[in-house]
């Protein structure tokens, strides 16, 4: 049996990004505290759209808005030489695709830079449908992100027939309440012990093993 229908988070899952991502915080928070923070609860908010992950740092409303316009336009001037995609993410993709599979992407990232990461990454042309984070009232974890896609690919009928695949415990928090199966991810930046404690159906340690998951378990 195959998917009907695949549906992946992008940063940490089908984008290595992770460099690009901290080295934005870290430019962010020198221009504006004048320190560097640890980037442990940045990196356990990821999933979160940007302006919800700033709430940690910054000490006004003002500030925080400030901190997200300062982190968006250096992010934008490094963005392509620091993006790629990870190994056979292109691949699988395109393989999903040969077999029928619906795949699309849901994620938190804005559609500006969003669409960039996709287009760096050689995604562009086999990715049915995205869902950007500036483009629902309720990011993830909440599941309205995955249930939009769903409909987009006409598979709100039947969303068990549906993979989601992301690196956070957001992303597995999502793609369970909006009634996907779920895998977790083994090479982003998130612990496996926190990954779990959402109990994601499948883990997986490469891209190719998600060609070789099945509905049927």
């Amino acid at each position: 049996m195959s998917w009907r229908g695949v549906l992946f988070d992008l940063d940490g899952t089908l984008a290595d990004t992770l460099d690009l991502i901290l080295q934005s915080f870290r430019y962010t928070m020198r221009q504006h505290l004048g320190s560097d923070p640890s980037t442990d609860a940045f990196l356990a908010s990821m999933g979160k759209p940007l302006p919800i992950q700033l709430y940690d740092y910054a000490r006004s409303e003002t500030e925080r808005l400030a901190m997200r316009d300062t982190y968006v336009a250096y992010q934008r001037r490094i963005h392509d030489e620091m993006v790629t995609s990870f190994p056979g993410a292109v691949s699988v993709v395109r393989t999903l695709r040969q077999r029928g599979t619906r795949v699309g992407i849901v994620t938190s990232k804005g559609h500006r830079i969003g669409r960039r990461t996709i287009e760096v990454c050689g995604l562009h042309d086999d990715i049915e449908h995205v869902v950007f984070g500036d483009q629902v009232e309720q990011p993830k974890p909440h599941p309205e992100p995955v249930l939009k896609a769903l409909d987009a690919l006409s598979l709100s009928d039947d969303p068990g027939s549906v993979l989601f695949v992301g690196d956070s415990p957001h992303d597995v928090r999502a793609g369970r309440l909006a009634g996907t199966k779920t895998a977790a991810v083994g090479w982003g930046p998130i612990d496996r012990r926190v990954l779990e404690a959402e109990q994601p159906d499948f883990f997986v340690h490469d891209l190719k093993d998600v060609l070789a998951v099945t509905p049927s378990g």
